[in-house]
């Protein structure tokens, strides 16, 4: 250790009789000035239970701790006789330009923390977002340690599920683990809805809770939850870490974990754990070895089976969902090598452009008639990465070649004609190798004919208002695809604005996020975040919600601010949770409970310190979400749009 002098206040400033606290260096300081003009110092924690001397005050002859009054002599630090408890003094000097304390500074010896945190970079986990708190410290300074480095980022967040949200969002769109990472308790709680979000989307997540001590486990400590058990529905694996010797194979195997069966891997960081100190040297737990190729090819009976019933349809019709969003490519390429119509899911929304002529759009309740049309005339169905939910409506009439990598996928609700085992884009390059090109040209101008008709029908709704003159979706998402970059992510909530996205935004080469299939509101602003760290400042970044999802996480524009997030926010403001209010109609109830009071979120979003815009008639459109496409940080267009429409 070394001991460094620092100054901590100017002369006079701190008034007799009063304390406060300080730092020099890294170290809290209580600085004293006692009634009678001498200046002491103390170091800041309390040695009962860490309590902020410097938060306390003088009383007589003693400094009072502010947690459990606890006295202390404001010299010496020693306490009353018949304690054991005695602060440290600490040496101070006045001299002619200020107050100096003199505090040893020991040098840093790497901690189980920091050993940790190298598996993490070193497995390829560049991006944390959480939150910092009294139960987290010790992991969080190893990730600062990391962060300055240049190993990792680190983003603060207003809320722990905007956290996990954004973790769950950058695995959708990379297929990588990020983190998300959270204190005890209700901190890592709060994580729980965005990692269900990760669970039932197959995204991989490394989420990280600190935990208290683990001599107050068991009791009822403050801040105690039995996390193991709190999460144990939704990772994959999990477990505490209590020892340096195998906190680097935990953090290698939940990486493992996450990266393998896409899904939230969770690992509990006891306080002194955190702290304790790491293995020497730090164990080398590389990922090169654990972790294998994922292109497997499909067993060679079914592959040919599979390869006949394609060469004997009339008219295949692939359909591409979410787990086939690596492989968009791939999926063009073989479409049109066969002249097979490609329709998508919700999920899948993105994975062919809608401009494409063997692009069909969207199947099922947030879909369009071109898509559910073009499959009523197919004679087989060419499922690859999709899990025939209600939602999506697949048809189970249809000889069905489904493809999945997952084998419990594979006619997990009924049977299909060929269940085919393998990686969706090794499969495909062994049907384009084992198939001859074919051309159906009749396929390709039934699905233009079609996309014209379902063009003229949106058209009918641009310049649709309600009575109140609010705009019907349709117009938003006509402007949007108009203006926003062919490139860009865009994440999307849940709601009549997401059905209205659905049928209405018109996709180029944009990836599409939402949460699938736990649909919970408030999913695209911290998103959009994730994604954002996912790809920076290459890709432009779009989130669409209404009022009722952006309310759920409105504190992290400011984050968005914070860091510079370049997010343009695109709202839909029908001052209602407008999707329940229609099903509250469909179900013959009284509409009850489904308004909302909001602010001007244009205005919102300048008190922030982004960039706020407001349309509120049809010519204003256009130029508002212009306006928030442009520029530099985040911004909020918002729209008023009728409730009843989507």
């Amino acid at each position: 250790m070394t001991q460094a002098w620092y100054k901590v206040a100017e002369i006079g400033e701190l008034p007799a009789g009063q304390v406060t606290t300080v730092t020099a260096g890294l170290t809290a300081v209580c600085l004293i000035h006692t009634a009678d003009h001498a200046y002491t110092a103390l170091d800041n924690r309390c040695p009962h239970q860490g309590g902020p001397l410097g938060e306390g005050q003088l009383d007589g002859a003693w400094l009072i701790c502010p947690w459990h009054g606890y006295e202390y002599d404001p010299r010496t630090g020693d306490s009353p006789s018949g304690y054991g408890d005695h602060a440290t003094a600490l040496p101070l000097e006045v001299r002619e330009d200020g107050i100096y304390v003199a505090v040893e500074e020991p040098e840093h010896r790497p901690t189980v923390s920091d050993q940790m945190v190298q598996v993490m970079t070193g497995w390829g986990v560049d991006t944390v977002f959480g939150m910092v708190g009294h139960s987290n410290l010790g992991f969080a300074d190893a990730l600062r340690r990391a962060e300055v480095d240049g190993r990792l980022r680190f983003f603060g967040v207003r809320h722990e599920g905007a956290a996990s949200f954004a973790a769950a969002a950058y695995g959708k769109l990379t297929g990588r683990p990020a983190a998300c990472f959270a204190i005890a308790g209700p901190g890592s709680t709060n994580m729980l809805t965005g990692l269900w979000d990760a669970k039932m989307d197959r995204a991989p997540v490394l989420a990280l809770s600190g935990q208290v001590d683990t001599q107050v486990l068991g009791p009822g400590a403050f801040q105690e939850v039995d996390l193991y058990a709190a999460f144990d529905a939704v990772r994959t694996w999990g477990q505490t870490v209590l020892t340096a010797k195998n906190a680097s194979n935990l953090m290698a195997l939940a990486l493992k974990h996450a990266t393998v069966e896409q899904g939230v891997a969770h690992l509990i960081l006891p306080n002194e754990v955190q702290v304790a100190p790491a293995l020497t040297p730090l164990p080398a737990t590389p990922r090169q070895g654990r972790v294998s190729t994922v292109k497997i090819s499909p067993p060679e009976a079914e592959l040919n089976e599979a390869v006949d019933l394609i060469k004997e349809a009339k008219r295949p019709a692939i359909i591409a969902g979410h787990g086939a969003r690596f492989h968009r490519e791939a999926i063009v390429q073989f479409a049109e090598k066969i002249d097979a119509a490609v329709i998508t899911t919700f999920k899948g929304k993105g994975l062919i452009s809608d401009h494409h002529p063997l692009g069909c759009g969207v199947l099922g309740r947030s879909g369009t008639p071109v898509g559910s049309s073009v499959m009523g005339q197919s004679d087989l169905l060419i499922v690859l990465g999709a899990s025939f939910s209600n939602h999506t409506g697949i048809s189970l009439k249809k000889k069905t070649i489904q493809v999945d990598i997952d084998r419990m996928t594979l006619g997990k609700f009924h049977p299909v004609t060929v269940p085919l085992w393998g990686e969706i884009g090794t499969t495909l390059k062994l049907f384009n190798e084992r198939l001859d090109p074919v051309e159906r040209s009749q396929v390709r101008a039934d699905i233009a004919r079609r996309w014209a008709y379902w063009r003229g029908e949106k058209e009918k709704h641009l310049g649709q208002l309600d009575s109140r003159g609010r705009l019907h979706p349709a117009l938003v998402f006509h402007h949007l695809a108009q203006l926003v970059p062919e490139d860009a992510v865009i994440c999307v909530d849940v709601g009549n604005n997401t059905y209205s996205f659905g049928r209405y935004f018109e996709c180029k080469n944009q990836d599409v996020l939402m949460s699938g299939y736990l649909g919970s509101i408030g999913f695209s602003f911290p998103a959009a975040m994730g994604a954002w760290a996912a790809v920076g400042d290459r890709r432009k970044i779009v989130s669409v919600s209404g009022d009722g999802g952006f309310g759920q996480y409105l504190a992290e524009f400011t984050t968005a601010v914070k860091y510079n997030m370049p997010i343009c926010h695109i709202l839909l403001n029908n001052e209602e949770l407008g999707k329940i209010s229609k099903e509250q109609r469909a179900a013959q109830l009284h509409v009850w409970q489904t308004s909302l009071h909001n602010p001007n979120f244009a205005e919102y979003a300048r008190l922030c310190g982004g960039r706020g815009f407001r349309a509120t008639t049809p010519d204003e459109v256009a130029p508002a979400i212009e306006a928030g496409l442009a520029g530099s940080g985040p911004a909020i267009v918002e729209i008023l749009t009728d409730p009843a429409q989507t």
